[in-house]
Order: structure tokens, then sequence, then C-alpha cells
């Protein structure tokens, strides 16, 4: 008789490096703000303009499903080469936050259909009185970003291409996590 074959236990999958790492992690630490834990979205500020670097993820899979352009604040970068070099909480800064958001109301303003947020964190806990959002601009569209080499600048906010924006409200509904790394 054989002896039945030694089926080691199964082991968890290593977790997810780089941003899509530390979005998982702030979703843990954010998990009882966050109304819904499926999927997060994710602006990477270490990429350049230019570069599809705002990412929506599948938490559940631990992988991003789909990546847009995004603006990033004119604070953030003053000599407009592209990259967001800093970062402040600051009203009237014009500069993007890192940390981590929960998604609000969806509202229609001078952009548009839009979606407010609320900063979980010090560095980002003026979000809402400053009125960073999600909303698209026609600053923000693939052919500048291949043109001139980057795409525009918001006063803060999460722009998005005009042609994106609605995919955008809808995958990031209200009660999600949004992470800004930086």
């Amino acid at each position: 008789m054989r002896e039945p074959a030694i089926v080691p236990p199964p082991t968890a999958p290593p977790a997810p490096q780089g941003v899509l790492g530390e979005a998982l992690a702030a979703l843990e630490r954010h998990r009882a703000t966050v109304t819904f834990a499926d999927r997060i979205g994710i602006a990477d500020y270490t990429a350049h303009s230019r570069e599809f670097r705002f990412h929506l993820a599948d938490v559940e899979a631990g992988a991003i499903t789909k990546s847009f352009l995004v603006s990033h604040g004119r604070g953030s970068d003053p000599a407009n080469r592209g990259f967001a070099e800093r970062f402040s909480n600051v009203p009237g800064s014009n500069a993007s936050s890192r940390g981590s958001y929960v998604t609000g109301a969806e509202y229609v303003g001078k952009h548009g259909r839009s979606r407010r947020l609320h900063g979980l964190e010090d560095d980002n806990n003026n979000a809402f009185d400053r009125a960073i959002v999600i909303h698209g601009a026609d600053y923000v569209d693939s052919a500048m970003a291949e043109n001139q080499g980057r795409v525009g600048r918001s006063l803060g906010c999460f722009a998005f291409e005009q042609g994106e924006i609605a995919t955008i409200l809808e995958l990031l509904g209200e009660g999600r996590l949004l992470y800004a790394a930086g």
C-alpha cells in the first residue's frame, strides 16, 4: 500500500509591493471609516504626470485593474516639470496632499460631475475645507501628455481626462479609499 503524499499547507501569497502594498495597508488602517473595501484608487505621485499614474485596484485580487492620467497641484510642481515635488495640506498652497482619503458625495460643480474627498490623516485632513475633489479637466489629456510631455496642473485636486471622469466616478463611488503616494 502506498503512503499518501504529504501536501504542504497552503501559504499566503506575498504581500503586494510598492504603492499597491502601501494602499492596501492604508485600507487596513482606515477600515472602520471606509464603507466599501472592494476597490481602491491609488495616485502614484512618484511617477511623471505624462504616465498613467492613477490606478484602480481590486482589493480581493490584490491587483491593479485600470490606470488613468491624473493631475497634481500647481503648488506641488512650481517649475511645471511634470513631477510632484512638494506636498501641502495648507489652504491656498494649491498643492497636492499625500495620504488616505475616503470618497464622499458626488455633486455637479464648475468642472461638471465631481466627487468630494475627506482626508483621513494629518497630511490631508484639510481636503474637504480646501475643496480637494475628483473632477474632469480639459488640461488632463492623452494628446497633451504626448505632445507636451506632461499634463496640466490642478489647484491640488485629482483631475482626470473629461472622457474618463464618468468611469472614475462610478468605479470609485462614495465610501471608498483613495490613497495618494508621493
